[in-house]
């Protein structure tokens, strides 16, 4: 995705239309989140009020996450999306030590946006829209700006590393939106979600193995896939303290 503004997530009703069925085209969407909750409650809670970063954040609901085990944790939530950043303040009406910042992940570190350092950098689902290059080149970016001890994760979709594997991730994404129509879950048919995820021009994963690559190489430590389901992933790495 060479330019936000060109893309799908420009579009408020798109943007909108994966809010209303995240839960279904997410296969296992609330254990992944009891997974940064854990996280968070192993590596953050004693960190006395985190700093934050929460990268195309969308309406906020990471940053929710992250604040139901620290709720003294200040974020700086960062999209390219305006319309996303006044749902999210809208969510978090009265907090007024919150930050947002309205930049695509490119003009992160193009105009280097941010002044401050953090204790915890996440992000989901967002990431896969940048190409190689400029995912490692926010790997390092985000390195730069995560104090000593920091963590970084990433909910996320990647690249099968061969066509017969990512056929059968596929397959599993289909059985999930599947069985949630036949249980009642939504009403919507959502059985081309996977053609559609692979004909949209915007996603441009990567395979985990270059990304936890890419992490280790601009000098995160405890590096590692935390949580995995077919295409759907959360890794992350640790700055040195």
């Amino acid at each position: 995705m060479s330019d936000f503004s060109d893309s799908n997530w420009a579009d408020s009703q798109f943007a909108q239309e994966y809010l209303d069925h995240a839960e279904t085209y997410v296969p296992f969407r609330r254990e992944m989140m009891e997974t940064v909750r854990s996280f968070c409650s192993a590596f953050l809670s004693s960190t006395d009020k985190p700093r934050i970063l929460d990268l195309g954040c969308g309406d906020g609901i990471m940053t929710s996450i992250v604040l139901s085990t620290c709720p003294e944790a200040v974020p700086t939530l960062v999209d390219g999306s305006q319309d996303m950043l006044d749902r999210a303040a809208e969510r978090f009406t009265g907090r007024t030590e919150f930050s947002y910042i309205r930049a695509t992940f490119q003009e992160l570190a193009e105009e280097q946006v941010l002044k401050d350092t953090y204790d915890f950098a996440i992000s989901s689902l967002a990431i896969h829209h940048l190409p190689r290059p400029d995912k490692e080149s926010l790997y390092r970016y985000l390195y730069s700006h995560l104090g000593p001890g920091g963590h970084f994760l990433n909910l996320d979709v990647v690249l099968a590393p061969d066509d017969e594997l990512e056929s059968w991730y596929m397959e599993l994404w289909r059985a999930w939106v599947d069985r949630q129509r036949r249980e009642g879950v939504t009403d919507r048919d959502f059985s081309d979600i996977t053609r559609r995820y692979q004909d949209n021009p915007d996603n441009v994963p990567d395979t985990l193995d270059f990304q936890l690559d890419a992490l280790r190489r601009v000098g995160f430590r405890q590096v590692d896939c935390y949580y995995k389901y077919g295409v759907f992933v959360i890794f992350g790495g640790r700055k040195p303290a």
